[in-house]
């Protein structure tokens, strides 16, 4: 039996991921999980919550899994996307789908692009047609200056492992993306020490499940997880 582990974003929840989740279901007679990592959620609650429990839960989740299946698929949206090359660097896994991941941090000059874009659609009343507003005004005020610390923890911890990462990967990136410069997934290519596949999209931003582009977006990682699996060779490192 096949199962697929989603792993949600920094702030989020398993919202950021329900076209997917609900595609699979859909499609599929996998076993589905999608865990809420502590504090996260539509009601956000993260200042008693660290790095390391975020860790945790994903590896309990993981392990719960491995438990019911024979073979495992990770997907990992932003910070997830990271908790999910970390579980695929330490544990294994059988395909590993990597969307919009924050191996580097913000890219504060797209973000402030969107949300001076808030700002105009407020004065015009637009705000709740605004997507970014939509989905990020819930988060207004309930996000700590240790949270935030604690994102960048969960980072550094996670990214060493990508170097261990044998699994096919798929990355899906975003290149409006508000958060995350596109540029990051250069630096994963050199971090995983296959060849990783990578699908960029023109016009897609952030939270790349839930946009425009999102049929597109969720037809590729099901079509992805559903084909054969191709073991990879690891990258020949260059002599110096």
């Amino acid at each position: 039996m096949i199962g697929v582990l989603l792993i949600h974003g920094f702030t989020g929840g398993p919202y950021e991921l329900a076209p997917l989740t609900e595609r699979l279901k859909a499609k599929t007679d996998w076993l589905v999980k999608v865990p809420t990592l502590p504090g996260h959620g539509l009601d956000l609650n993260l200042f008693p919550h660290t790095h390391q429990e975020w860790i945790e839960t994903v590896e309990a989740a993981y392990e719960d899994l491995k438990q019911q299946v024979d073979t495992i698929y990770l997907v990992g949206f932003s910070m997830g996307g990271m908790l999910a090359g970390y579980l695929a660097g330490k544990y294994g896994a059988d395909k590993l789908v990597m969307l919009s991941p924050s191996r580097k941090y913000l890219n504060l000059i797209k973000l402030t692009k969107e949300v001076t874009q808030l700002v105009k659609d407020r004065i015009i009343g637009k705000l709740e047609e605004n997507f970014t507003y939509k989905h990020y005004h819930h988060k207004q005020g309930k996000i700590p200056i240790k949270s935030y610390l604690e994102f960048v923890k969960c980072v550094k911890v996670t990214e060493p492992y990508l170097k261990d990462i044998t699994t096919p990967t798929l990355v899906l990136q975003g290149m409006e993306d508000g958060l995350v410069p596109y540029q990051t997934t250069h630096a994963l290519d050199k971090d995983i020490p296959i060849d990783i596949d990578v699908i960029y999209y023109l016009d897609s931003k952030h939270m790349i499940c839930l946009g425009d582009d999102q049929e597109v977006v969720v037809g590729s990682v099901v079509e992805y997880l559903m084909k054969p699996v191709h073991k990879k060779e690891v990258k020949e490192t260059p002599l110096t």
